[in-house]
């Protein structure tokens, strides 16, 4: 295994940098690593090591340690839910705005929807909601201009007896005693030079910190009941057939983590136009008279249509661009170009007179 890095190194700050200037930097690398917007393969790794220096020199404490002891002072003390957990507010400022979820969402983007090595499943100890699937086709146009999607999906919604409270109406949940609403349980024993803590669920409050004394009796203290939810979410210009995710909206568990709703896109073949990324491609017919003496056509386009000049002597295949006619780049207002290629008509039947004008042509070109 190879050694940790500095964490002022991974964040590109001096020792003496303050919280301001940490957090500016943090901020300007995760947009830059976030597995969700950079799709290189080590992404996620670069944006582990980032967060875990962020969270160690965004917290006084710990960094003290850290300046002191270095890492091995660092992971003899804390935990890795203790590095992150400790450091919940400063990550739920950092991504204020920034999309895609909140502080467990983003961060089971990070370590898997299976939670970071030692926090359980569904991230930092709390139980995820399974992911729904919803799939729709659109046309050509669609990836040009976007669309409004509205749609109804089935689905465990907040019980309507006790408002998602899982509580008898009129009563609430009490505070765990054992844990004492932490949910988790910490265990340490000391080596001498350092001290190792171990964290696992509170078995009491099965790990939420609290207890529901008295259940709903519709929802038997789930909080939860079969039920259809109304989404509306729009599909941007410039997507491409493929899976995208709406952080959030799958099934909900008691006190965890949403799942998510995986779109599946399938961008429909298009009678006229052919694509490739943001560039789209239309055959145009003409007579080989017109490509031999030119002349101006009207050719469709996903807007309408377009006039364009046929040179004389054009040959067949050749390639007309129409610049700006194309696809849109997601999340960009850059237009890839429509390419118009010439398909020349040669004739495979002639009457005599048409036959008798071409070979009198054909002699003066001997």
């Amino acid at each position: 295994m190879s050694a940790k890095r500095d964490y002022y190194e991974v964040l590109g700050v001096q020792k003496n940098a303050s919280q301001d200037e940490i957090k500016a930097q943090y901020r300007k690398l995760a947009l830059k690593f976030h597995p969700d917007r950079n799709k290189s393969p080590d992404s996620g790794e670069h944006f582990k090591e980032i967060s875990e220096a962020y969270a160690i020199l965004s917290d006084a404490e710990k960094r003290k340690v850290y300046d002191t002891h270095g890492h091995a002072g660092v992971d003899g003390r804390y935990s890795s839910e203790d590095i992150f957990r400790g450091a919940r507010v400063n990550f739920e400022d950092i991504f204020a705005g920034f999309g895609g979820g909140g502080f467990d969402s983003i961060f089971e983007s990070l370590f898997g929807r299976g939670g970071f090595a030692g926090f359980g499943g569904g991230g930092f100890g709390r139980e995820r909601g399974a992911d729904l699937v919803y799939e729709t086709s659109i046309t050509l146009e669609d990836v040009l201009k976007g669309k409004r999607e509205e749609i109804d999906i089935q689905k465990d919604i907040d019980c309507e007896n006790c408002k998602g409270s899982g509580c008898t109406p009129g009563t609430s949940m009490r505070t765990c005693t054992v844990c004492n609403g932490h949910g988790q349980v910490r265990s340490s024993r000391s080596t001498g030079f350092s001290t190792f803590v171990t964290v696992h669920p509170c078995n009491t409050c099965r790990g939420q910190g609290k207890i529901i004394e008295r259940p709903c009796s519709k929802c038997k203290g789930t909080g939860k009941q079969k039920g259809t939810k109304h989404l509306s979410f729009d599909i941007p210009p410039g997507v491409d057939t493929g899976e995208y995710t709406i952080r959030g909206e799958g099934e909900s568990v008691p006190n965890g983590v949403n799942g998510d709703l995986i779109v599946r896109i399938r961008v429909k073949p298009n009678e006229k136009f052919k694509r490739d990324d943001k560039d789209i491609f239309y055959d145009q017919n003409i007579s080989m008279i017109d490509a031999t003496l030119g002349k101006d056509i009207v050719v469709p386009t996903l807007e309408g249509r377009e006039k364009i000049s046929v040179e004389a002597g054009s040959q067949p295949n050749t390639i007309i661009k129409l610049k700006g006619k194309g696809l849109p780049h997601q999340n960009s207002r850059v237009r890839g170009d429509q390419y118009v290629r010439l398909v020349v008509n040669i004739p495979t039947k002639l009457d005599k007179k048409q036959k008798k004008v071409l070979e009198e042509l054909r002699d003066t070109f001997d």
